[in-house]
């Protein structure tokens, strides 16, 4: 072993990366909350404004191009000013966006509430993992990433129920978003009054900064790489399956089994839950598990043939919304893993760029899914909606298994 290896962590180094990690968990949940700021209210919006899934599947895109493009540039930012700042600048505009939101009067103030949603959500991969893989101490960082993971997953559970019932207790879906806009704001405050934790070029700490890239590497060498495009690849892949499920799972449930959308409106709450259930256990697989991309196929089988069994109408209308939601455990399995994948795939110095560029692909997936679904909906064709996801999760499953086969292992 070298000389040079880390002491084990102490009582302070666990309270400080406990800190962080929260911290970043609070962050990231609030995300993926403005991720859902509009799918849970389409019926609402329908109703007031006469829109069409598709269109409203069109809102979706926005945001996540949006995010794309911003996030493939955010990690160059992040790379070089740090992520602390970026992360309270992209907090600020999920305030903006929930006021957007609830000041709405029509198609084109929808259109701004999610276009300021993306641009508040481009900075959050680069920014969230750059802080973590600096802060914390590498025996944690698989529980880190759990973590994470975890609090997007509640970020989306938690989005249907506090607008939904916010909509039904308040009478008005508007001032839905703007408590949404004053707990935004409230979770900013947050993280500014604990700053310091989130540092991501801390002095003093226990775990070294990432070592920088040679100078004389061009900032762009790490687009060279197979590893980088396929983790990209296979994340543009399930993302489109967990598009079809967040946006329009619900629908699709209450055609298929004449259920009422009020017993399907919260299967996407159910499968964010298993999902978190699911990175628990991934959290503590990860540092396990040697070869990962096994794993993350093992988990993604599962969700694979739940969602299958779903399409089919074999099962009653109430079992049809459990498995649905079961599905979520298995893609939340693969989570931690998958994270720990890019990590290993990620060169010396450039966290931020690859992280921003394979997330990007998060965007991407979302933004292509959510139109094409959408139209699927529109023209009766219900059982499809989860056929497609289940295929393409199927995809994803390749792409981490060639991901796997060219990272080098000790």
């Amino acid at each position: 072993m070298s000389s040079t290896a880390l002491p084990a962590p102490g009582p302070t180094a666990a309270r400080r990366d406990a800190t962080t990690i929260g911290l970043i968990g609070l962050a990231h949940g609030t995300s993926h909350f403005h991720h859902l700021l509009l799918p849970p209210l389409f019926p609402s919006f329908i109703r007031d404004f006469g829109l069409s899934y598709a269109e409203l599947g069109l809102l979706v895109s926005v945001f996540f191009v949006i995010s794309g493009i911003g996030q493939a540039l955010a990690g160059f930012v992040v790379d070089r000013i740090g992520a602390r700042p970026v992360l309270w600048a992209a907090m600020v505009c999920f305030v903006l966006s929930s006021l957007a939101a609830a000041t709405a009067q029509g198609y084109g103030g929808l259109m701004l509430a999610a276009a300021l949603a993306g641009l508040g959500n481009a900075p959050f991969h680069p920014a969230d993992f750059t802080i973590l893989n600096q802060r914390v101490s590498p025996a944690r960082l698989g529980h880190a990433y759990s973590v994470h993971g975890i609090s997007g997953n509640l970020g989306w559970a938690a989005a249907p129920v506090f607008l939904i019932g916010l909509q039904g207790a308040l009478g008005d879906w508007r001032w839905a978003y703007l408590v949404a806009a004053v707990l935004t704001a409230g979770v900013l405050g947050v993280l500014l009054w604990q700053r310091d934790a989130m540092a991501d070029r801390p002095k003093g700490h226990d775990v070294p900064p990432t070592p920088e890239a040679p100078a004389t590497e061009h900032p762009l060498a790490f687009l060279r790489l197979p590893s980088v495009w396929l983790c990209f690849s296979f994340f543009f892949w399930t993302t489109a399956a967990l598009s079809a499920i967040q946006s329009f799972a619900s629908p699709a449930l209450s055609a298929l089994y004449g259920l009422p959308l009020t017993a399907t409106a919260f299967v996407v709450t159910g499968y964010m839950l298993f999902g978190a259930v699911g990175m628990v256990l991934g959290g503590f697989l990860v540092a396990r598990v040697q070869r990962l991309e096994r794993l993350i196929a093992a988990a993604m089988a599962l969700a694979v043939v739940l969602l299958w069994v779903v399409s089919t109408g074999w099962t009653g209308g109430h079992a049809a919304v459990i498995l649905a939601s079961l599905a979520g455990f298995g893609t939340g399995l693969a989570g931690p893993s998958r994270d720990m994948l890019i990590r290993q795939a990620a060169p010396p110095g450039a966290t931020g760029r690859v992280y921003g560029t394979v997330y990007s692909a998060l965007d991407i997936g979302f933004a292509v899914s959510a139109p094409v679904f959408g139209a699927l909906i529109d023209h009766g064709w219900h059982a499809e909606v989860f056929q497609g996801a289940a295929l393409l999760l199927v995809l994803g499953m390749g792409s981490a298994a060639l991901v796997g086969r060219r990272i080098p292992r000790g």
